[in-house]
């Protein structure tokens, strides 16, 4: 077996139309009437119009090199959580699946703090947001045409492993309402 997580989605997209480079809310009343359900992965609190207040977010600075050795660290993913090191993770991509070149490509993930119109990669899981999110959530408990998923969707942080997991829990929900 190969191909990643990327092989496990293809699989389950497999004969669905799927757009991929939206922007839902340039077109949100299209999307909203071209199907029965929407699967919403984006900011939940955007997708209400910010009623109860914004969330917020973490976003991440990527800083890429391509090195001339054929390992740097051995695993595709190495974290830090010290406090004099810069960055949280370095990701060196041949560890994943393809490789035995004779360079290797890192990219180190730097935190950063997000604002509107940044890239939102993790919630910030604290009181007051965890507040703000609930308030979402039974609003969203309405919308029945609408399921919220991943780390946006939901507010919370999801490993991937996690994340499909879910995914697969959610497709099981929805096919035992039918």
């Amino acid at each position: 077996m190969g191909g990643g997580y990327t092989s496990i989605v293809k699989k389950l997209l497999f004969g669905v139309e799927t757009l991929l480079n939206e922007d839902f809310f340039k077109k949100r009343e299209y999307y909203e009437n071209i199907a029965e359900k929407i699967i919403f992965t984006g900011m939940i609190d955007e997708f209400y119009n910010y009623c109860f207040g914004e969330l917020e977010y973490r976003s991440l600075k990527f800083e890429e090199e391509v090195l001339n050795i054929d390992n740097f660290q051995g695993v595709a993913v190495m974290n830090f959580t010290d406090i004099e090191t810069p960055y949280t993770r370095i990701i060196e991509h041949k560890h994943f699946e393809f490789g035995n070149q004779n360079k290797t490509i890192i990219t180190r993930e730097y935190p950063k703090e997000w604002k509107k119109g940044d890239e939102p990669y993790y919630p910030i899981n604290n009181k007051k947001n965890n507040n703000i999110y609930e308030k979402y959530k039974k609003l969203s408990e309405k919308d029945t045409n609408v399921i919220f998923g991943g780390r946006l969707g939901t507010y919370k942080y999801y490993d991937m492993d996690k994340i499909i997991e879910e995914a697969l829990k959610v497709v099981e929900n929805e096919k035992n309402k039918e």
